[in-house]
């Protein structure tokens, strides 16, 4: 039911709330954190009492107040929740509240809907606030600029708008990431200071050093401790993070967290009657450290009704198998190698298309090569299902190289300034799919080519910047269209065709994001298949996403990317904590790497509902400086219900320690009963010892029984592995 009477409006969901007091002109954020329980009318006006700020000195002359919707009209001085012109006027926004809808939702949370208008300029702003049954907050507004009779012509210049919610004084440490090619996701923690840290995307994609997720919390606070608040802006394309702190505050709280997109100067002019809607940014607290907080976003995910709901197909995908040499009789081979061991879907990469035998011609040619492919795909599309596995296909749609029969035909649909295109980037530039006659060629090029193939999977992929992302003799700004561009050919094609799969690549991971994954079904975490980056890309990817979104690959040894040589049983182990797949010559290895990836996949299919269903658990593992925690690595899934676990204890490097104590498993009951046994069928790890602990010898024979106190609170010794090794965990409850 829709309530506009009452005065303070709480969300409460899964330990976590929001209040906000519907004050005039703007309502205020009271509370945004833990859960305060169902208060009273007594105790709301207590947190109203509460909400009032001191009077300052050398300040305005009342109480600050941090809004649902802050700017300069409230004294904020802060980054404003939106800024713009109307015809170099108007720059100075001023809302009042006009509506404001309150529904509960009965699996816990709801949502908040505040109409703001701003008469001076016309524009009213429409604030969604919707807490999940999860405990995740979705923040997203919607301007418009007013139609009316007597209205100025003249469009409003939107310049910026991010959503922005208050945090504490207690949370002062900020993590965010960055990254390169074969190397995303890497944390970055600092201490937060006065004045406004930014991140910043402009990529036209969030980018390989994707800031993914920014966190604020408790200093020190870990993957088990600690308290911290998040935000990750769900967008694929240009992003802005922030965090910001100034000396008189934010009302009473002491900080304000925020998100949303990047505009480009001139990017947003809304005329009379025109709207512009932010991509959703998702904010999330957790009381229980990362862990926590990625447990809430994974029930966010697994909740949504696109989720995929059946297992996720081990894949083989050919290009570390064959890259270019696309020969049908090899890779024939490989189909039925793959379809030995236990493969599920067969994905054809990069190099079937016209003209393309390496990486700077091609692109943008989206039909069958006959010079290669005298009989289309259909050779090895019918094999691929005659051996009962499904058929995937790459695709780059939204590039083109400058050598293909696209570009030479249509000029004008490659993005750039009218006087002239700045330099290639791998060989390619960027599509403007803004061009409705690019995009339509585009949704024809891949619908015929799935409906000709019976194609399951396309693995999407987006190999350069957005640099200079205008196009027309105006050069207009188009990269926020380019993104809602791509969004409406990914979604009509799975309107067209239901069931049909598709993987989020860019480089590796550099579209990693919610907004592609509310119209995909997995992201590829890296172009690195090293086990060692894999360890730390994986780990720190799965703070937002469940594992069985991750495509997590092995290749050979040794690394395409790094030329590391690891133990086959590390890359195996590895590439488990994932949507699981092969990136190598299958046809090439020996009958003992066939037997160990044909054990692998068997594991993999068996252990896959707790992998893809359970809670991801990292352990906080301290030692002598950044370099030894990063050293050796503990993490696994653990079933919601307790019943059942998986670990992987692994080292990347060596330390100085020779051994490193007990060590406790995350996420188990200490009141509880287990048995334990190592997995071995991927082979045993390196030891850098001679032998022990004693509870491990018991472990390799079969399972041996613990109590819960022992494993979860005392802690076990474990082995101390060679560089490059990994120990597999299975933990079970004791009947």
């Amino acid at each position: 039911m829709a309530d506009s009477s009452a005065r303070v409006v709480a969300l409460r969901a899964a330990g976590t709330s929001l209040v906000v007091e519907m004050t005039e002109p703007v309502p205020r954020v009271l509370h945004w954190g833990a859960d305060l329980g169902e208060l009273s009318d007594a105790e709301l006006g207590a947190l109203s009492l509460t909400g009032e700020a001191a009077v300052l000195n050398s300040s305005i002359d009342c109480g600050r107040r941090f809004t649902v919707w802050p700017t300069e009209a409230e004294g904020w001085s802060g980054t404003p929740a939106h800024f713009g012109h109307l015809d170099g006027g108007a720059g100075a926004p001023r809302l009042a509240t006009s509506r404001v809808e309150h529904r509960a939702d009965p699996r816990g949370g709801g949502e908040v809907r505040i109409e703001l208008a701003d008469t001076g300029a016309g524009v009213d702003v429409a604030l969604t606030y919707r807490l999940e049954p999860s405990g995740v907050l979705g923040v997203s507004a919607e301007l418009t600029r007013r139609a009316a009779v007597d209205a100025d012509p003249a469009p409003y210049d939107l310049g910026q708008v991010v959503t922005l919610l208050p945090v504490p004084r207690r949370a002062s440490e900020v993590l965010d990431f960055t990254g390169k090619w074969s190397r995303e996701r890497s944390p970055q923690r600092r201490e937060l200071a006065h004045g406004t840290y930014t991140r910043e995307v402009r990529r036209g994609k969030p980018g390989l050093d994707s800031p993914y997720l920014l966190a604020v919390g408790t200093p020190g606070f870990g993957f088990r401790s600690g308290e911290v608040w998040a935000v990750h802006v769900a967008w694929s394309g240009d992003q802005r993070f922030l965090v910001e702190q100034l000396p008189e505050g934010a009302g009473v709280h002491a900080s304000a967290l925020g998100g949303g997109e990047l505009l480009r100067a001139g990017e947003v002019r809304l005329a009379p009657g025109e709207s512009y809607r932010t991509p959703v940014s998702w904010y999330a607290w957790s009381a229980a450290g990362l862990d926590g907080l990625a447990d809430r976003f994974h029930t966010l995910l697994r909740a949504r009704p696109q989720h995929p709901s059946r297992p996720r197909p081990l894949v083989l995908n050919s290009w570390e198998a064959v890259y270019f040499d696309h020969d049908l009789d090899r890779l024939l081979r490989l189909v039925d190698k793959a379809a030995e061991v236990g493969v599920e879907r067969f994905v054809l990469d990069d190099g079937w298309f016209l003209g393309r035998r390496a990486d700077n011609a091609g692109l943008g040619d989206w039909q069958v090569d006959p010079a290669v492919w005298p009989r289309g795909l259909s050779p090895l599309a019918d094999h691929v299902r005659a051996r009962g596995m499904e058929f995937g296909l790459w695709f780059e749609p939204e590039m083109v190289n400058p050598d293909s029969e696209l570009a030479r035909a249509h000029p004008d649909w490659v993005l750039g300034p009218a006087a002239g295109r700045g330099p290639t980037s791998r060989n390619q530039y960027v599509l403007d799919i803004t061009n409705p006659d690019a995009w339509a060629y585009l949704l024809d090029s891949i619908d015929t080519l799935v409906t000709a193939y019976g194609i399951a999977y396309l693995k999407w992929d987006h190999n350069r910047d957005l640099h200079e992302a205008v196009h027309g003799p105006a050069d207009r700004p188009v990269a926020h269209a380019q993104v809602r561009a791509l969004y409406r050919l990914l979604d009509t094609l799975k309107e067209r065709h239901p069931g049909l799969e598709i993987e989020s690549c860019a480089s590796g991971g550099g579209r990693v994001d919610l907004g592609v994954l509310a119209r995909t079904d997995r992201v590829w975490a890296s172009d690195c298949n090293d086990p060692v980056e894999r360890q730390s890309i994986q780990r720190w990817t799965g703070q937002l996403l469940p594992p069985e979104l991750v495509g997590a690959h092995f290749g050979p040894s040794p690394a395409h990317t790094t030329h590391r040589e690891t133990d086959v049983s590390f890359r195996l182990a590895t590439a488990l904590f994932g949507h699981a797949g092969i990136e190598q010559d299958l046809t090439s290895c020996t009958g003992e790497e066939l037997a160990r990836i044909t054990a692998w996949t068997a594991m993999y299919r068996e252990l896959r509902p707790l992998l893809h269903g359970g809670r991801t658990v990292r352990a906080d593992l301290t030692g002598p400086g950044d370099a030894q925690r990063e050293a050796r690595l503990l993490h696994g899934v653990v079933a919601y219900d307790g019943s059942a676990a998986l670990y992987c204890w692994a080292r990347t490097a060596t330390s100085t320690e020779a051994q490193y104590g007990r060590v406790q498993l995350p996420g188990l009951a200490a009141d509880g009963s287990y048995e334990v046994r190592v997995r071995t069928e991927l082979g045993l790890p390196s030891l850098h010892q001679t032998g022990g602990p004693a509870w491990l010898t018991e472990a390799l024979a079969g399972w041996v029984r613990l109590p819960g106190a022992v494993l979860a609170e005392a802690g076990v010794p474990l082995p101390t592995l060679n560089p490059g090794q990994a120990l597999l965990l299975e933990v079970r409850r004791a009947a």
